[in-house]
């Protein structure tokens, strides 16, 4: 199992990098996300975090082993388990995740069907399924974002302007998010995952169980998806159960 590469980045393209490690080189499958990110260290020594596999040929009649390299053991740690979804393999899981993996995980958490449906071969039923099974477990991953806006990709070719091609995501993600019901009304401030996951946490310590705080909090959002911090939506939360506080 080769679980760590450190080499020389010879090559990106469109979804693989070639890294020379000595008198090898290993061509290493890479998510969207990273791929400008790799563009740019071209010629610098780099350490992808791995996942060896094997990939069927002929309809399983053969296999060639893969690598798939990341920029992080948190990374590849996430997308093990996007991978377990059904009906997410491999190669599907590469072409999709064009944002970072942190948005994603605070998409899943915020059941931000939108921006999830917005990503390349994840139609509405597999967002979904991704919210409903993976949003228990996203969470650590969620946090790493800091709560930094959720970005769509767009379908803008990659030579277009910069300020089009940024205009062009902006209305994509608009116009996507607008149309999933549920979905955040335009210009409203979005709260951030981890603001969600400590209104979670603080209705466990006032005696909740996980389940009806995490029930609580997600009705306070859908009647007012305005608010913008912990402490509103916790206040939010407990006025639904005719709480003073």
């Amino acid at each position: 199992m080769i679980s760590r590469i450190e080499g020389t980045l010879e090559r990106v393209g469109d979804d693989h990098a070639l890294v020379a490690v000595g008198a090898l080189a290993y061509e290493v499958s890479i998510p969207a996300a990273d791929v400008q990110r790799l563009q740019d260290r071209l010629g610098e020594t780099v350490l992808l975090h791995t996942l060896h596999y094997l990939e069927s040929q002929g309809q399983g009649a053969s296999f060639w082993p893969r690598l798939i390299g990341f920029q992080s053991e948190a990374d590849r740690d996430f997308f093990e388990l996007v991978t377990s979804v059904k009906g997410i393999g491999v190669r599907r899981a590469l072409r999709a995740l064009t944002i970072p993996f942190p948005r994603v995980a605070e998409a899943i958490v915020r059941k931000d069907l939108g921006t999830l449906v917005a990503l390349p071969e994840i139609g509405r039923k597999t967002a979904e399924t991704m919210v409903l099974e993976l949003r228990d477990k996203v969470e650590r991953h969620a946090m790493r974002s800091g709560g930094a806006p959720v970005a769509a990709p767009s379908n803008t070719p990659s030579n277009a302007p910069l300020g089009r091609t940024a205009a062009a995501k902006g209305r994509r993600a608009a116009a996507v998010s607008a149309s999933a019901p549920g979905a955040m009304p335009a210009g409203a401030p979005p709260i951030s995952a981890s603001a969600v996951l400590d209104a979670v946490h603080v209705l466990v310590q006032l005696g909740e169980n996980r389940l009806d705080a995490r029930s609580l909090i997600d009705a306070a959002l859908e009647r007012a998806p305005e608010i913008a911090s912990a402490d509103a939506l916790v206040a939010a939360a407990l006025a639904l159960k005719g709480v003073a506080r």
